[in-house]
């Protein structure tokens, strides 16, 4: 759900509504408690009740989106920051959902930088005492092996290449990443895609009509 508030005027009128409002309950709430005015939002958009992005003077406050996780490539939270400020600051779900097809295709196109691709995670102990191999415990494992230190605290900085193995074994430290060799599936599929679609969706378009943008279109063609 996405909230505008595009008359600066209305804008003004409802902000100092609602100060007088916290102004008035506060005269009567018992010694020692206050309500407090947190801020007021020119744009906000909803995605559930935890999951929100809000905007003032530029400036936008996400909550429980990817854009504040660090374990998520930078090509996931630039696609969303793009998003949010398309329908944030410019209303325009049409130009958020040509950032993430325009993204797609970057990736199938191999046009996106390695530093973009790289995910970061910390160990928390040794990569020989995890019990599940997860893509950084794997990494971890195969800089070990290039006679690097890594253990409890060290940012495991890596990125997944193409082939038939599971995504923990293709995980591979940076140093030894070569950009022709990403997988744009996996990039597509489980970074971006995760990213935006509940934020596409939420403004009406299924997350179908943005990954096969290609077949639509040949088929428009017929009409």
């Amino acid at each position: 759900m996405v909230y505008w508030l595009n008359d600066n005027s209305r804008f003004l009128e409802i902000k100092d509504k609602a100060q007088s409002f916290i102004f008035q309950v506060n005269q009567n709430l018992p010694e020692g408690m206050e309500l407090e005015f947190e801020g007021f939002f020119q744009r906000g958009f909803f995605v559930t009740k935890k999951r929100y992005a809000l905007i003032q003077d530029g400036n936008i406050v996400v909550k429980g989106l990817e854009l504040v996780r660090r374990d998520w490539a930078p090509v996931a939270k630039k696609t969303q920051e793009k998003v949010l400020r398309a329908l944030l600051e410019e209303g325009s779900p049409q130009k958020a959902v040509r950032i993430v097809q325009d993204t797609i295709q970057e990736i199938k196109d191999g046009k996106i930088s390695l530093e973009d691709l790289v995910i970061h995670t910390q160990l928390t102990k040794n990569p020989e005492e995890y019990v599940q191999s997860a893509p950084h415990v794997m990494a971890a494992k195969k800089a070990l092996l290039k006679g690097r230190k890594v253990g409890p605290g060290t940012i495991i900085r890596y990125v997944v290449v193409k082939g038939r193995d599971t995504i923990s074994q293709r995980a591979v430290p940076l140093e030894d990443a070569d950009v022709s060799q990403y997988d744009p599936s996996y990039y597509i599929d489980n970074q971006v895609l995760p990213a935006v679609t509940r934020i596409i969706e939420a403004v009406g378009y299924p997350k179908e009509d943005i990954i096969h943008k290609e077949k639509q279109s040949s088929l428009d063609a017929f009409f």
